[in-house]
């Protein structure tokens, strides 16, 4: 079974649509999230942690910190 593609972050997921030939076929498509796992220590805790981010995310723990991006995910009832 595949892992989920979703950002434990910023919550994307994959989207779906339509590949249409030029004859104007359509076809089921879905475009992916860009998603890797990445560690990121926590210096309050004292201990690295392992997350699947998207790029937009990774940009969103650049900007705030990865401290108050955890304490808002807990906030929101997310398992760090």
């Amino acid at each position: 079974m595949p892992m989920s593609n979703i950002c434990e972050v910023t919550g994307r997921k994959p989207a779906f649509g339509n590949n249409i030939s030029h004859s104007h076929r359509k076809t089921r498509r879905r475009w992916n999230p860009n998603v890797s796992k990445h560690r990121f220590w926590l210096p309050s805790e004292k201990r690295w942690i392992t997350m699947k981010v998207s790029a937009k995310g990774l940009k969103t723990i650049n900007k705030h910190g990865i401290e108050k991006v955890v304490a808002r995910m807990r906030r929101e009832g997310k398992k760090i």
